[in-house]
Parts: structure tokens; sequence; C-alpha cells
């Protein structure tokens, strides 16, 4: 059976690592391509000795444009996208043209190659809370109304430009990720029974497991996945 190509952006990161150990465990997708902006020799190796086939392309510049003739060009036969791009940590000191120019621009390029090499499906790593419609004013961190809406933002871009199918995941707080202060990773899971369902803290490999899922079955229309479906997601990898 001719497997499908994983096409990455976002390897470089907690998350994306967690992406690329799944999808080498998971066996599914070959070759597995991470489109990144620095070479990424030791999570190449790693993935390699695990048995993976991994591949990278550089694109030193990182702009829209160039990014989404890197993702067209790098795709030459069935593939599908993940994206976990985005801004980690220092959110709140950007202003909201910097912010956008991460997690809206090069995600709507990433997405608009895809479309162009005839991808037809994109799992997509947003934020719970994320709102097209919320105010672009205060604090940029994360939790903020100005953050929420830069996540919006970004979905409605790669939903508009992108693949016909985007399964958007919504993670509250990260377990795992650099960015995840350690006393929120300790205390929060303490207080798992009484946080709301979506608001439920997530570790990074959970997500890559919900979006491998995703991937390996994937749905008929673009949908929405915070902690409940993710969970459900990951439990039948």
């Amino acid at each position: 059976m001719v497997k499908q190509a994983a096409v990455v952006l976002g390897a470089s990161g907690s998350v994306g690592g967690a992406l690329i150990r799944e999808l080498v465990r998971d066996r599914a997708f070959a070759p597995i391509i991470m489109l990144v902006r620095t070479s990424q020799p030791a999570l190449v190796q790693r993935a390699r000795d695990a048995g993976g086939d991994v591949r990278e392309v550089v694109v030193p510049s990182m702009e829209p444009a160039a990014l989404e003739a890197a993702t067209r060009d790098a795709i030459t036969g069935a593939a599908v996208g993940f994206s976990v791009l985005g801004i980690g940590a220092g959110t709140g000191k950007l202003t909201l043209a910097q912010h956008r120019a991460v997690d809206v621009e090069l995600n709507a390029a990433f997405a608009r190659g895809l479309k162009a090499a005839g991808v037809g499906h994109l799992a997509f790593m947003s934020a719970v809370g994320a709102n097209p419609t919320a105010s672009e004013t205060g604090s940029g961190a994360a939790g903020g109304a100005r953050y929420a809406r830069v996540k919006g933002e970004a979905e409605e871009a790669v939903k508009a430009g992108g693949p016909a199918v985007v399964s958007i995941f919504r993670p509250g707080m990260i377990i795992g990720s650099q960015h995840t202060p350690w006393f929120l990773e300790k205390t929060l899971p303490v207080f798992g029974f009484i946080t709301p369902g979506k608001y439920k803290s997530i570790t990074v490999d959970q997500i890559a497991r919900a979006m491998v899922a995703a991937a390996n079955q994937p749905p008929a229309q673009t949908g929405l996945y915070h902690y409940p479906e993710m969970k459900a997601l990951g439990s039948r990898a």
C-alpha cells in the first residue's frame, strides 16, 4: 500500500517534537516532511534512529510567499498536512501585527501551499477560546482577548485558503511544553476534577496522538476538537 506523506509545520517546538515521534511510532505516513526555518539535525536523527523516513525542507526566510512555495514543491503525491506552528511564549510583548505575522500569515501560507498541491486535509493546532471577533486591545498574552483573536483569525485563514477539510485542535494548558511554567504543570492537573471539560490541561503527547488519529481516519468535514474530543481520538490511536 502506498503511504501518504505527512507535511509538518512547527516541528521544532514541544508539540512539534511530540508530533514527529507519534508519526514515526504510528508508521502510517511516509515520508515525514518537516518545513523548518533552520535545520534540526538532532530531531531528524532521533526520528531516523526510531525507523522514521524523515526529511526536512529548510525555508530560511520563512515568510509567506517562500513558505507557500516550499510547501507546494515538497509534495509530490498523496499527503496530509499538520501545523503546530505558533508563538509559544512572549506574545504579550509583541504587537498585534507581529503576532499575526507568524500565527496567521505563516499558517495561512502553509494552508494555501497544501491546497495548491492537492492536499485535502489539514490537522491544525489552535488554542482553547480562539475567537476571531475578540478584542484587538489589551494584552496579547495567552488567555487574553487579543491572543484569542489572533488564534481565531488563524483558524479562519486556514479554513478560507487551505484544504477542504481542516481539523482544528484547541488545547488548553499544555503539559510538557517548554513554555508552560512548571508550577502550573504541577498544580493544574490537581484541579482537573472541577475544570470544565474543554479547558482541562493536556499533554503534548495526547495532542500529537489525537492529530495523527484524525489524519488516519480523516473526517468528512471541518470540525473542532477540544480536550474531550482529543482524548477520545487518542484512545483509538
